[in-house]
């Protein structure tokens, strides 16, 4: 029996019964999964919940092929066995604490992660903590830095700045050389994007972004933004460009249909992109990992970036019985009322 496995091959889960609301989210038992070549078995102590989540939930993100139906995308706890040479590779060791990404599987209180989706847990951080990191962190390199190109001396627009990917892009920019202008939903929400180096924070719900974004800077406009939205939002955005500005959309809160004057889009050389990470090849995935350690946990290590954690559940209640700590997570995201992370945690047999 490898390190750290219960006496019995069995796990909780949470597992999602059909699709629908957060109470359609239960408490389960499955088999502990085996990991493969180039795979570790992780008994995880926290999972983070995020937006592909919910929307799995409610039968609008099927899992890729060949991924667990269990949702969760992040994860950290301690590795427990796996692809020896795989991890002699990667010099890590059964026992070892790591965060991983993964495409499913993250509500269980065991998890297999391809091992180059694997990163220490940042020196003092919690499970909870580390569970926080992967899933944003690796959006937002691939998106702001990768597909966005933003630099040192560049301004950044945030949509949604509150949201889980939007306190790590604030904080990474900022600690990367950027002025971020980020947007939110109220005069709090404003205040907490401040609070972790937002330059300019935006209540949208009370002002034109548009507008704000130009004037902020003088008229001249933000060199990336980074949308979530979609929808409306996309002819406005294209508005506040800068010349050789990027438009990087991440997400369709808003809706998939949005307008385009392409006019604009040439005469201020515009580029317009997008990505989706759950998909992705695990050797992409694994390239973003490499960029994260070398250029984001010496960041965290520092302490010049936090985890920004709002709320923790767990995942299993005392009876036993139940999901409603995931329904809660959940319901919790679903309001938009949260700053930063929610998390689930674990207490593996």
């Amino acid at each position: 029996m490898l390190a750290g496995l219960p006496a019995k091959n069995a796990m909780n889960v949470i597992e999602i019964a059909s699709f629908g609301g957060p109470d359609v989210l239960r408490l389960a038992t499955r088999p502990v999964p085996v990991a493969g070549v180039g795979e570790v078995l992780i008994r995880v102590g926290a999972s983070g919940i995020n937006r592909p989540d919910v929307l799995q939930r409610a039968g609008m993100y099927p899992a890729p092929a060949g991924a667990s139906d269990i949702p969760g995308l992040e994860i950290a706890g301690a590795i427990v066995g796996g692809d020896e040479k795989a991890l002699q590779d990667a010099g890590l060791n059964v026992g070892d604490r790591v965060c991983a990404l993964v495409a499913g599987g993250g509500y269980a209180e065991y998890c297999v992660a391809p091992i180059g989706q694997c990163l220490p847990v940042p020196q003092g951080l919690s499970d909870v903590e580390a569970a926080s990191l992967p899933e944003t962190f690796f959006t937002v390199w691939s998106n702001v830095f990768d597909r966005g190109g933003l630099k040192a001396g560049e301004t950044l627009l945030v949509q949604g700045g509150t949201s889980g990917i939007g306190v790590t892009a604030i904080q990474v920019a900022k600690a990367m050389g950027a002025r971020v202008i980020a947007t939110a939903g109220s005069d709090a929400k404003c205040e907490a994007c401040l609070a972790l180096g937002a330059d300019h924070a935006i209540n949208y719900k009370t002002q034109d972004f548009q507008a704000e974004a130009l004037r902020l800077t003088d008229g001249r406009g933000v060199d990336v933004v980074l949308d979530m939205v979609a929808g409306s939002y996309v002819a406005k955005e294209l508005q506040c460009l800068a010349e050789d500005g990027r438009l990087v959309i991440i997400a369709v809160q808003g809706g998939v249909q949005g307008e385009i004057n392409a006019g604009l889009v040439m005469r201020k050389r515009l580029t317009i992109t997008g990505s989706t990470l759950r998909a992705r090849p695990v050797s992409f995935k694994e390239g973003i990992a490499r960029a994260c350690f070398q250029h984001v946990w010496p960041l965290l290590a520092a302490g010049r970036v936090k985890p920004v954690i709002h709320s923790v559940f767990a995942a299993v209640d005392a009876s036993h019985t139940s999901g409603s700590g995931a329904s809660r997570a959940h319901a919790l995201m679903e309001s938009n009322q949260h700053i930063g992370k929610i998390i689930l945690t674990w207490s593996a047999a």
